[in-house]
């Protein structure tokens, strides 16, 4: 039995040795091999330069370097593909997934689960208003997607043989993979832990950047339709009071009263704008679509490193 331990980066060198250091602690405990995967996210600092030196004294860490940037989720993906082990654990490396939890996802994994997922109880160190709306953003996801996600839920967690090669079959361009696993199914399990600050250096997920709101959409957008029909809906409603609004303000005008004029201009502006809300959100799923049958690649690998020895 092995373990595969994938670990998706991008300029990490002030993290790597802790972490080496912590998770290799982890699995040498353990009865079963290992092997750790890193997957290098076209680092441009010293990330690879120390994981090399590292790997001299421990063959068991592999190496994935990609062609050029594509994203933690699809380096996580990438590193799955490569795993050979009967579980595979993916988790961030910026340490706030505590490596100390792992075996405890083990232990579930042997007592027969198929997915051990983990459930945040506290985050330490993040910024409050951006974990306010982290939770929101959830309980949104959860309460319009056809699958039961569970908030507080990220992508540290263990998969088997069986849901790995699940996984690796749905040919999502921009994968919502908290949602994937939890959309294939079978047996899986909880784990609650505390998660830490980062270790060091700053975080590659800021709160007005453009990530948070693209997990949003992915996340939405992935696993509901019901946003459209939603938008179906208020257009309903919206033109019938429209046409409501319209019929007062025509006889307004025929009584001598108020021309309604501001008013109609004011309407009109709502009406515009609800219908590029409209078009944009169906235009989202529009992409997606398009994004899929085009059938790219999700990540190109430019070379590999430990995984012939």
């Amino acid at each position: 039995m092995t373990i595969s331990v994938v670990l998706s980066f991008r300029n990490e060198e002030g993290v790597l040795p802790e972490l080496i250091r912590r998770v290799v602690g982890v699995l040498s405990k353990e009865p079963e091999d290992y092997e750790i995967i890193f997957v290098n996210d076209d680092s441009n600092d010293r990330s690879l330069e120390l994981l090399m030196a590292a790997r001299a004294e421990n063959p068991k860490m592999k190496i994935v370097n990609t062609s050029r940037r594509f994203g933690m989720v699809e380096c996580i993906l990438a590193g799955i593909e490569y795993a050979t082990g009967d579980a595979i654990i993916y988790l961030d490396t910026d340490l706030q997934d505590p490596p100390e939890v792992i075996p405890e996802l083990l232990e579930k994994w042997r007592d027969g689960a198929d997915v051990v997922y983990t459930v945040r109880t506290k985050r330490k160190g993040e910024n409050p208003l951006k974990m306010w709306l982290t939770r929101q953003a959830y309980r949104v996801i959860g309460s319009v997607s056809e699958v039961d996600l569970p908030v507080e839920a990220g992508n540290f967690r263990l998969i088997n043989r069986k849901i790995r090669d699940h996984l690796l079959q749905l040919d999502e361009v921009e994968p919502y993979l908290r949602g994937l696993v939890r959309w294939i199914g079978f047996r899986q399990e909880p784990v609650y832990y505390e998660r830490e600050a980062r270790f060091a250096g700053t975080c590659h997920v800021p709160l007005l950047g453009i990530g948070p709101a693209r997990e949003f959409i992915l996340g939405v957008t992935s696993f509901s339709t019901v946003p459209i029909f939603l938008i179906f809906l208020l257009g309903f409603f919206t033109s019938a009071l429209s046409l409501g609004g319209l019929f007062i303000i025509g006889l307004s005008g025929v009584m001598g009263g108020i021309s309604g004029q501001a008013t109609l201009i004011t309407l009109l502006l709502f009406l515009w704008g609800l219908l590029m809300f409209a078009i944009g959100f169906v235009g989202i799923y529009v992409a997606r679509v398009y994004k899929d049958v085009r059938g790219r690649p999700r990540y190109i690998v430019k070379d590999t490193i430990g995984f012939d020895d």
